[in-house]
């Protein structure tokens, strides 16, 4: 009989040795990220994703956690912190499912056939029923300036966001710093 940590290493080995690309944190099995590809044909082709893994001390009994850490615009994920609304991983979690069939199967359908009726992302779920052009349209638009390849591996997932934020700073500094010389004038 099989021990649940043997499974996990036997999975995640799996995974390693699939065409997925695995950064372990920590040196551990238990906590590591995942290079997901968006599926062909559909709006989330070509986006990159960096997807966070947390297995549990129970799995595969107890399903994994899984999360986007760079931003997707989604009716099922949560924008924030990138959860997951996915029955098949948060309600009806099987030990006869493996990583694999999380990366294959589950996320590629979540992203082919999202659910606007049990939403996590309330503003998308919105917009995908009342206007699917506009949805479709900013979906790519986060594709785009989130989901490359360089945004899942210079560190940070949000480096746009952060360069963003270095810049407003440092034109507050700037004029902070002009001030005081006109008050001498």
């Amino acid at each position: 009989m099989s021990s649940p940590s043997k499974r996990r290493e036997m999975d995640v080995m799996k995974l390693m040795m699939s065409d997925y690309t695995v950064e372990t944190i920590n040196d551990g099995l238990t906590e590591f990220n995942v290079e997901f590809h968006g599926p062909k044909e559909s709006l989330y082709e070509g986006g990159v994703w960096k997807i966070r893994v947390e297995l549990p001390d129970a799995y595969p009994y107890k399903s994994p956690s899984i999360g986007f850490v760079n931003k997707i615009y989604h009716p099922n994920v949560d924008e924030l912190s990138g959860s997951v609304c996915l029955d098949v991983i948060n309600q009806s979690w099987s030990p006869m499912f493996d990583l694999l069939n999380v990366f294959e199967v589950f996320l590629p359908q979540l992203l082919l056939y999202p659910n606007a009726s049990d939403p996590l992302n309330g503003d998308a779920a919105s917009l995908m029923m009342k206007d699917k052009k506009l949805y479709d349209q900013k979906v790519k638009e986060y594709c785009e300036r989130y989901a490359k390849k360089e945004h899942i591996t210079n560190g940070t997932a949000d480096d746009e966001e952060s360069d963003e934020e270095d810049i407003s700073e440092a034109e507050t500094q700037s004029s902070d710093d002009e001030i005081p010389g006109r008050a001498d004038l």
